[in-house]
């Protein structure tokens, strides 16, 4: 899998931001086809940071409906997975730099 297509976006929440604070700890969306070496390769080499752990989590798909004028609809929303990146001591990454 190409490096390019690993990472999809950063996740920016104010629970990841307090654990960026406390543990230099980052998260992102990521293909679900990614494992935790092509994780650790692609944060290194888009960000310029030494990377310590990387943990995974897969987030199931739900079922979804609404209603509307035309009846109820269904649907699903696909299954997503995050990375938790941990980066070294005094190491940063600038995702609010390219906004």
């Amino acid at each position: 899998m190409k490096l390019s297509e690993v990472l999809i976006k950063p996740i920016l929440s104010e629970k990841i931001n307090k654990q960026t604070e406390k543990m230099n700890r980052y998260a992102f969306v990521v293909s679900r086809k990614a494992n935790k070496l092509e994780i650790k390769k692609a944060v290194e080499e888009f960000y310029g940071v030494q990377v310590q752990n990387v943990n995974t989590t897969v987030i199931p798909g739900k079922a979804k409906s609404r209603n509307t004028k035309a009846g109820v609809v269904s649907g699903r929303k696909p299954a997503k997975k995050k990375a938790f990146v941990t980066v070294a001591q005094g190491e940063t990454i600038d995702i609010y730099g390219t906004v």
